[in-house]
């Protein structure tokens, strides 16, 4: 899957309009997730100076989600153990701001969402 079929351009409106509110924790827009894997990212921002870097809570799998930077470039060339693509979760709508997400995640050691 292509990075540009992750993110649809009201998708990448609205992570523009995010990141450049003065309201510092919205809630996650895209969830985008590995079928065949445990990695999981909730985006809510992008970067105005560099489409490809967003901010997001990512989760690999491995018990540490974190907040972060990422690139969806890199996110896009990322295959489970089946070798499937990322995908995104057209069901997913966020319903609290990205750092409870967050801090729920820390607790279960996972992204729950």
């Amino acid at each position: 899957m292509a990075a540009n079929e992750l993110l649809t351009v009201e998708d990448r409106v609205r992570l523009l309009v995010q990141a450049l509110s003065d309201d510092r924790d919205g809630p996650p827009i895209v969830k985008l997730f590995t079928p065949d894997g445990a990695a999981t990212w909730l985006i809510s921002e992008a970067d105005p100076d560099d489409a490809d870097r967003l901010f997001c809570l990512c989760d690999l799998g491995i018990g540490f989600p974190e907040l972060g930077y990422v690139s969806l470039a890199e996110i896009s060339s990322v295959r489970g153990r089946l070798g499937l693509p990322v995908e995104r979760d057209l069901h997913f709508v966020a319903d609290k701001p990205l750092s409870a997400y967050a801090e729920e995640a820390r607790k279960q050691g996972r992204i729950v969402a």
